[in-house]
């Protein structure tokens, strides 16, 4: 079976791997142009660039080439750009999506899964349709969210997609039997800076799922203050209180509080928060966050 695969980020390399090592001809695959990347601008491949050519596979930019294949099908996982219907009507497509679907349709499956306290995410194959993340179903898999970060819950579906994957195209009833999605639907809208940006408003429980995403951060004399892990806290603070509480850095939240673990100050690398807290110059007085 001659495939084609679409595909950019870290996630999408475990299906690229298990297709490869289950033994599926990958003539081409496409991905996202190279991008500057660091301090100095250097233009660097995609993780999925990187895997296919460590694997000796050819890697093309331009989803047209896809016209001048020979294949049976497509599989694409999170190749971040939409492909164009025309392209569909000439090449079927399989697309491995990190939920289960209808449930958070669009860009950021994990991440809102997350923010809204699901127990359960998943995987879900689906036959890849012009309209958004809207195909039939070819299989789904599950598996709990508890407190996984968002790293750590893209890691584990990534692997499950891969294994998905090769279930579908190994089996005939699979593959030409998808079912139609059935569910009430979400749609997960992109994480922004905003979505990112922790505010005294927010309960003590959307703190913490946001500090899961990665990337969160507050302000504190109008200084930036990244949170890389935070835990529950049953102190009471008033909101947008931050103070130190028997050793610990705590928040006030619009309901309660949480514990600050690990932050990263600006201009600064990752410290513990009470490192953090024991070189402020601030008055520690009545200090608020923002």
């Amino acid at each position: 079976m001659g495939l084609a695969f679409l595909g950019t980020p870290e996630a999408a390399v475990p299906s690229l791997d298990a297709l490869v090592n289950a033994g599926y001809d990958v003539d081409l695959v496409i991905t996202r142009p190279d991008r500057r990347r660091g301090r100095g601008g250097e233009l660097a491949p995609s993780p999925v660039k990187r895997a296919a050519m460590a694997l000796g596979l050819p890697v093309s930019h331009r989803l047209a080439d896809l016209a001048d294949l020979e294949i049976e099908r497509a599989v694409v996982v999170a190749y971040g750009k939409i492909v164009p219907e025309a392209l569909l009507a000439m090449v079927p497509m399989l697309n491995v999506h990190f939920s289960r679907l209808p449930r958070w349709r669009g860009a950021a499956p994990v991440q809102r899964a997350i923010l809204a306290g699901d127990e359960e995410t998943g995987v879900t194959v689906i036959s890849l349709e012009a309209t958004l993340d809207t195909g039939p179903i070819h299989i789904e898999r599950s598996v709990r969210v508890g407190e996984k970060t968002a790293r750590a819950l893209i890691a584990e579906l990534a692997a499950l997609g891969g294994s998905a994957l090769l279930e579908v195209l190994a089996s005939p009833e699979l593959l030409e039997h998808p079912r139609a999605q059935v569910g009430e639907v979400t749609y997960a809208e992109k994480i922004t800076k905003e979505t990112l940006h922790l505010v005294p408003e927010m309960s003590a429980e959307l703190v913490l799922r946001t500090v899961r995403l990665g990337g969160a951060h507050l302000f504190v004399a109008s200084k930036r203050v990244g949170v890389e892990s935070a835990r529950e806290s049953q102190v009471e603070l008033s909101p947008a209180s931050l103070a130190w509480v028997e050793g610990e850095v705590i928040l006030g939240t619009s309901d309660g509080s949480a514990t600050l673990v690990e932050v990263r100050p600006e201009g600064s690398t990752s410290m513990s928060a009470q490192a953090w807290w024991a070189g402020l110059r601030e008055s520690k007085g009545d200090l608020q966050w923002h």
